[in-house]
């Protein structure tokens, strides 16, 4: 009984220091027994200039640690913020609606790169989408 009481203690301690408003601005780490688990913030869509994002190739992998926030824009892929301010878009290989319906994602990368045809994103609920490809995205102004 006091091994499984043992165990909970960081869950506890983790819950205890997590304010509700930091919880939902910054892409935070948490490790369960030797398993890393990344959870990202959906960002609230930014009041603009028309803006429309092009496509270009993009990478097979990105650094997680690069990764800032997401922006949910359709079904079937995920925009992620980086820190240089760029965007790459995570196109998925199906329809993936439960990603539409709730503020944040997990990702669980086997390294510290996210990579596609390896990787998923799981929604809150339990769904997961697996990684597709990445596309560069370059934003121009719409006439």
């Amino acid at each position: 009984m006091n091994f499984g009481i043992w165990n909970l203690l960081p869950l506890l301690v983790g819950v205890l220091v997590v304010q509700p408003g930091d919880a939902q601005t910054t892409v935070t780490r948490l490790v369960v027994q030797d398993e890393v688990i990344w959870r990202i913030p959906i960002r609230p869509r930014p009041v603009m200039p028309p803006i429309k994002w092009v496509e270009h190739k993009g990478p097979k992998c990105i650094p997680i640690q690069a990764i800032r926030g997401a922006l949910l824009t359709g079904s079937d892929h995920v925009d992620f913020v980086l820190a240089d301010r760029s965007r790459i878009r995570a196109r998925f290989d199906g329809d993936c609606p439960a990603l539409d319906f709730y503020g944040n994602f997990y990702l669980q990368p086997d390294d510290d790169r996210l990579c596609a045809k390896r990787d998923a994103i799981h929604s809150r609920m339990g769904g997961s989408c697996q990684i597709d490809k990445f596309r560069e995205l370059e934003a121009k102004l719409k006439r």
